[in-house]
C-alpha cells in the first residue's frame, strides 16, 4: 500500500493548499536505498534538455507512441490517446511512461526530499525504474504516466483500477473505480493552485474516457491537510478514514453523477 504523501512532512516547506505536491502510486514499494545526489540541487526545478522536448513533441503530434504497444488496454484504456485537457494553467496531456526516455526525469523527481520521504524511491535511477516495470509489464491495471503541461514535462501520475487493487480490501469499492495518484516535479509549479487544477483535469479524462467507471478515488494522508484541500478544491469529497498498512488515509471520491456540481 502506498505511503502518506510527501506535504505531510512535518519538516518539508509549507504547500499551498492548492498545490498538491506528491500523492504516493498503489503499486508496492522496492526500497528507498540511500540517495546520492544533493538534496539542495533536487529540490530546483528540472532544466529539461531540448532533446527530451522534441521527444515529447514529436510524440504527441505524430501520436507514435511506442509504450502503446507494452500497456494492455482492456482494463485502463490508453490514456495516451485521451485528448488533452484545456486548463486555466495550460494544455495538460498523459503521456504512457518509456523508461528509455523518462526515467532520468523520474529519478530526479523521486529524489526531492519532498517526494522521497514518502514515495520512498530516492537514489540511482534503478531504484525508480523498479517500481514503473512492474506496471509497464503487468496486465494494464495501473498505467504510469508523464504529466505534461504546454509542452513540458512536469508531474508523474499513476492511474489504476482501485477495485483491482489493494487499497479495495479496506474500503466499499464498485466495480470500475479508477484511482490516481501524482506528484508534481517541479518547485515552480507548487503553491500556487497548479495541483488543484490538474487532479480535477485527469479526473476528467477518466470520466470522459472510461464511460463504466462511476467514481474516481483517492487516499491521501490524512495528516496532508494540502492534499486533502486540493482534492476537495478539485471536486472530490470527503468519504471515510481508512486505516492502510502504512497510513490512515483520507478516502476521497469524485462520483461521476455529481461532477458538474462540483
Amino acid at each position: 500500500m502506498p505511503p502518506a504523501d510527501a506535504s505531510a512532512e512535518p519538516d518539508a516547506a509549507p504547500v499551498d493548499p492548492g498545490s498538491a505536491p506528491a500523492d504516493p502510486g498503489s503499486a508496492e514499494r522496492s526500497g528507498s536505498g540511500a540517495g546520492e545526489r544533493d538534496p539542495v540541487e533536487d529540490t530546483l526545478d528540472l532544466k529539461l534538455t531540448e532533446e527530451l522536448l522534441a521527444l515529447i513533441a514529436e510524440e504527441r503530434n505524430t501520436g507514435a507512441d511506442r509504450a502503446r504497444d507494452r500497456v494492455p488496454q482492456e482494463l485502463l484504456g490508453d490514456p495516451g490517446a485521451w485528448p488533452p485537457a484545456a486548463t486555466t494553467a495550460g494544455e495538460f496531456a498523459l503521456l504512457p511512461v518509456r523508461p528509455e526516455r523518462d526515467l532520468p526525469v523520474l529519478s530526479r523527481w523521486m529524489n526531492d526530499p519532498a517526494v522521497a520521504a514518502f514515495w520512498e524511491l530516492a537514489g540511482p535511477e534503478s531504484v525508480t525504474a523498479d517500481h514503473i516495470g512492474p506496471q509497464l509489464e503487468g496486465d494494464g491495471r495501473s498505467i504510469p504516466c508523464l504529466g505534461v503541461l504546454d509542452g513540458t514535462p512536469m508531474s508523474y501520475w499513476e492511474i489504476y483500477r482501485a477495485d483491482l487493487d489493494p487499497l479495495a480490501r479496506y474500503y466499499p469499492a464498485r466495480p470500475h473505480d479508477t484511482g490516481i495518484h501524482l506528484l508534481i516535479g517541479g518547485v515552480n509549479n507548487r503553491g500556487r493552485g497548479v495541483g488543484t487544477t490538474l487532479i480535477r483535469a485527469v479526473a476528467d479524462l477518466v470520466l470522459d474516457n472510461l464511460p463504466r467507471c462511476g467514481r474516481v478515488v483517492a487516499e491521501p494522508d490524512l495528516r496532508n491537510t494540502p492534499s486533502v484541500s486540493a482534492f476537495l478544491s478539485a471536486g472530490f469529497r470527503f468519504s471515510a478514514e481508512v486505516d492502510l498498512p502504512d497510513k490512515r488515509a483520507a478516502l476521497m471520491i469524485r462520483d461521476r453523477t455529481y461532477r458538474d456540481q462540483l
